[in-house]
């Protein structure tokens, strides 16, 4: 079977979103688009879009999401140059063999937008761990990628919130 191409997968994930920026009626195209958004990022991360360096300038807390579970946060804390991140919200995964931590950057504006935790997928292999993120049990490895946010994110449903209030 061959694997969908970033493009197509981009050009599904933008209907996606361009039908829920249809009105507030629209639920279904609002949850298409915040179950697709996750996969888009991660192909970020294999399409060479990774973070080397820890961001700085990061708010106390930021916005987080359980793939396929409800928003939490994070709380922001550094470990020498590396972040430890503390979730909390629910669902946090249990097997670290399958899960880590992704810390999402908008291309456009440098901002932070806040952290993605996949308990599902297999962990990035040869990519540069920016430290852990953890709700009080074994913890995760963090990694972190560069996306264009505006075409992945609708305001009408966001996939992590407003980072500017998290940090309030």
């Amino acid at each position: 079977m061959i694997a969908p191409s970033h493009r197509v997968l981009s050009l599904l994930l933008a209907g996606a979103v361009a039908a829920a920026c249809g009105g507030r009626s629209r639920v279904p195209p609002c949850g298409l688009g915040t179950a697709a958004a996750p996969g888009v990022i991660l192909q970020r991360l294999d399409a060479g879009f990774v973070l080397t360096d820890v961001p700085r300038g990061l708010p106390e807390r930021l916005p987080a999401r359980v793939i396929g579970e409800r928003q939490g946060e994070v709380l922001v804390a550094s470990e020498g140059n590396r972040l430890a991140l503390g979730y909390q919200g629910p669902n946090f995964p249990s097997d670290t063999t399958y899960g880590f931590g992704l810390l999402v950057v908008d291309d456009s504006t440098q901002r932070v937008v806040g952290v993605l935790i996949y308990g599902s997928s297999t962990v990035p292999r040869h990519r540069p761990i920016l430290g852990t993120v953890s709700s009080g049990r074994q913890p995760l490895g963090l990694y972190g990628v560069r996306v264009n946010w505006v075409e992945l994110n609708n305001p009408r449903c966001p996939l992590l919130g407003d980072p500017t209030a998290a940090a309030r």
